[in-house]
């Protein structure tokens, strides 16, 4: 093979799919080409092609320092597989769903070089096949026939640069209409479709010809950049700040931005309050923080318990909580005198001993008390402490998916006197607003570390209703004995206080906390996996290195972030040949990967941050099983929901506990490196924690106490016209 400047063609089929990129289309896949005895390395970027595929390719060879001769692309076109065994390839590479590669034999074999055009023209006849019945027929002739509408969308859509992961869900979301909607409006794309955002919709438009100043444009940039604060944690940005920032996205003169911005909140699709820097909300959060407020302050203002329920409650409480401190008895009875109160404090203080002693109490008095938590391990370990049962919060309030919302609301509430929400430094803003709107008569207890990092979604709701003072909060800070043996605990509230933990070394002494030194990102990793694959399994607690151990990073990019962690951890723990597997967006999922939920899937019932297990890979149907609580079926078009998840973010493992926890923290983090982040990253861990890495970079996030602003109007509006409370 020789290399040179004029173009060649050259025709194959396609062997496999090394690497695969659905953002841009970039592929690097391996054709088997009449006359080369090896397979061909071709790189460039293609729409989406399938194993099988017969391929004609116009390009030019190159040398690979590295990786040896390849054929850069520069177009191609697709002819129809012209051998048995290419059809074979074709039909069982997951091209059409209901055909695996052993039904793709089968038909093969049966049909030979007349395939295809039987599928095309005479389907039914396909019930010739060992093993094809009615139900699978139907299921080939359904996805035959998808398959080639969206051929017929992607011949619209790859002119104006969308690749074939994203046609495909365009299809689904619009089916016969998807020309037409992306014709007259792609910026809808970025509202409907979950993973085509703006920057996608935009590339879209501009290549339909829509021009950089266009309203429509304007508008959908505005509402980008205030999804992106939303991202941030933001409820709204002030009017200055989104001009400016939505201006720089847009690459338009601010001039231009205002005036939409105007007209967009004329139009009740923004909405803004005269108050300092003129916040800009989109509707969303604008009505769930004004009716978070309109809620607290109704509860804040309710009358206290009479002085016979409160004795009642003392008596109990002398049988019940006998071992409590103080503080503790103090919350308890706060609990039964308000509304609603904030039970706080750090790990050892006693919150769940607490919430235990409450639970108690109003079981004894005859109330109906319910338990939830944001996700669903915090939940398990709340029905563990308590021996009673809890329930996330979506599933207390009873999402119907087919109306995607929630059953219990303001016009049909929660049965129940009580309701005790855990781990509430984890509550949004919209989940908070859902949960206190089918409140009814109930007291509410929320339970949390305020000191921990903020929600995931937009809001910092535990930490407004604190600051605000208008309902009574009780902060717990005693550490009990038998939590003042953990070392973990003891550096946990040394970082909170900005003091340096107690760094000691394997050997040292026998204890739950560890320091492994690293002095570079290269060693870090090395030293990383070892600990995974071979320390923790091999320590008394043998640790299982799947189920067990979690790495917990300052943040996703870099050597030691959590996207290149989590390949090479799986090709640490679960490498190839344990059975099937699928690629979806440059990543591969075995069965047997730890995974992670990338957003709330209300359908499934699967929220942002649940973490799970794949258990089957079903190339037939093209599904992914994964066990969760229960186990949820993925289509391989929905895989982007997910992420492996052997290591995550610390902000990703809030509400969670693990048996052992590893946490890479170096200087190369130092964007992230912040107290609150390496105290809940502590925290996260039950029985053994590990700090692996520098000293110095340890020191950088003890000394940083900076709290990243998050734009919130909870706390004023609870202050306007607040009703005074007995804060304790």
């Amino acid at each position: 093979m020789s290399s040179g400047d004029s173009a060649v063609t050259i025709s194959g089929v396609v062997e496999r799919l090394t690497y695969h990129n659905p953002q841009n289309g970039y592929t690097v896949a391996k054709l088997a080409v009449r006359g080369q005895r090896e397979l061909v390395t071709v790189v460039g970027n293609f729409s989406g092609i399938n194993a099988g595929e017969s391929l004609r390719l116009t390009g030019w060879w190159s040398e690979h320092p590295k990786f040896g001769p390849q054929f850069k692309l520069r177009d191609y076109q697709v002819l129809k597989p012209a051998t048995v065994v290419g059809i074979e390839k074709y039909l069982g590479s997951g091209l059409i769903k209901g055909v695996g590669p052993v039904t793709a034999r089968r038909i093969t074999a049966h049909f030979q070089l007349q395939t295809l055009e039987i599928i095309e023209r005479d389907p039914d006849r396909l019930l010739e096949v060992p093993g094809v019945g009615p139900s699978r027929l139907g299921m080939i002739k359904r996805a035959w026939q998808e398959q080639q509408a969206i051929k017929e969308v992607m011949l619209f859509l790859q002119s104006h640069g969308v690749n074939t992961a994203h046609a495909v869900k365009i299809y689904k979301t619009y089916q016969d209409q998807a020309i037409g909607v992306v014709s007259q409006d792609p910026y809808r794309l970025a509202k409907d479709i979950w993973g085509i955002g703006f920057v996608t919709a935009d590339k879209i438009a501009q290549a339909m010809g829509i021009g950089a100043g266009d309203q429509a444009r304007v508008a959908a940039g505005v509402a980008y950049t205030l999804s992106q604060a939303a991202d941030a944690g933001h409820t709204y940005l002030p009017l200055e700040i989104l001009v400016e920032k939505a201006a720089e996205i847009l690459k338009v003169d601010p001039a231009l931005v205002q005036p939409v911005i105007e007209q967009e909140i004329a139009r009740h699709e923004l909405f803004t309050e005269d108050t300092e820097g003129k916040p800009v909300y989109i509707p969303p959060f604008y009505f769930a923080e004004q009716g978070v407020a309109r809620r607290v302050k109704e509860l804040a203002a309710a009358p206290k318990a009479p002085p016979l329920v409160m004795r009642q409650g003392e008596q109990i409480l002398r049988q019940v909580g006998q071992d409590l401190s103080p503080q503790q008895q103090e919350a308890v009875l706060t609990a039964l005198k308000s509304r609603m109160m904030v039970l706080t404090g750090g790990p050892g203080t006693g919150k769940t001993r607490s919430v235990r002693a409450m639970v108690d109490l109003f079981g004894q008095l005859g109330l109906r008390v319910l338990l939830a938590s944001p996700t669903g391990r915090a939940a398990k370990r709340l029905s563990e402490v308590t021996g009673a049962e809890a329930k996330t919060i979506h599933r207390l309030l009873e999402f119907n998916p087919a109306q995607l919302e929630f059953t219990r609301n303001d016009t049909h509430p929660l049965e129940a006197d009580v309701l005790v929400v855990d781990e509430a430094s984890m509550l949004d803003l919209i989940l908070a607003n859902s949960l206190f709107k089918a409140l009814g008569n109930a007291r509410l207890v929320l339970v949390g570390d305020v000191d921990q990092l903020p929600s995931v979604g937009a809001g910092n709701v535990l930490r407004d209703l604190i600051d605000s003072g208008i309902i009574p909060i009780v902060r717990l800070t005693q550490i009990f004995r038998q939590a003042q043996g953990s070392l973990i605990i003891q550096n946990a509230h040394a970082v909170n206080q900005g003091q340096m933990p107690r760094l000691v070394l394997p050997g040292e002494e026998r204890t739950d906390c560890y320091f492994l030194a690293a002095d570079t990102p290269e060693q870090a990793l090395e030293l990383l996996v070892r600990v995974v694959r071979e320390s923790l399994p091999r320590s008394r607690h043998r640790y299982d290195p799947i189920a067990d151990v979690q790495v917990l990073c300052p943040m996703n990019r870099g050597l030691v972030g959590a996207h290149h962690l989590n390949n090479v951890l799986q090709a640490a723990l679960n490498p190839p040949g344990n059975g099937p597997e699928v690629q979806y967006a440059g990543r591969t999922y075995r069965v047997g990967d730890k995974v992670i939920q990338l957003r709330n899937n209300y359908q499934k019932l699967v929220f942002n941050g649940d973490t799970g297990v794949i258990t089957d890979i079903d190339p037939e149907n093209q599904e992914v099983h994964v066990r969760f609580d229960e186990e949820v079926v993925f289509d391989y078009t929905d895989l982007n929901e997910l992420s492996l998840g052997y290591s995550i973010s610390v902000h990703r493992a809030q509400g969670s506990e693990y048996p052992a926890t590893v946490i890479p923290i170096l200087t190369q983090h130092y964007l992230l490196l912040q107290r609150n982040l390496l105290y809940t990253a502590l925290t996260r861990a039950k029985g053994t924690a590990i700090l692996l890495g520098q000293r110095k970079a340890i020191a950088m996030a003890v000394r940083n106490a900076q709290v990243r602003k998050r734009y919130s109007g909870l706390a004023e509006r609870l202050l306007a016209d607040a009703p005074c409370s007995g804060i304790r």
